[in-house]
């Protein structure tokens, strides 16, 4: 079982799209991206590698299709289940957190 606290429910992250939550920490916390695909979850830090800035349109808004999350800045583009980069102008792939899903929470494994 694991104990920490849920980021949200499965229920909240619309099937083949993402949201963004905010994980406190002692340095003040970081945003990552919760994306789902059926009842997979995959999570990773909310900023791009090749520019450093958020991947989102708008606060907490994604451009997610087939598999795949949009940079809205650059359009370099990763693979929803690896974090992997797929093209544009970024070399490395996206930072991900393990997560699982219990009971219908996600939550940080």
């Amino acid at each position: 079982m694991n104990d920490s606290a849920p980021l949200c429910r499965l229920d909240d992250i619309p099937d083949g799209d993402a949201i963004a939550v905010q994980v406190p920490s002692a340095s003040g916390g970081f945003e990552l991206i919760l994306l789902r695909q059926g009842n997979a979850v995959y999570a990773y830090h909310n900023e791009c590698p090749h520019a450093g800035r958020g991947l989102d349109y708008a606060p907490g808004r994604f451009l997610v299709r087939d598999g795949r999350i949009v940079c809205a800045a650059h359009g370099a583009t990763f693979a929803v289940a690896s974090g992997s980069c797929l093209g544009g102008p970024a070399r490395g792939g996206l930072v991900g957190m393990p997560v699982v899903v219990v009971d219908g929470e996600v939550r940080l494994r």
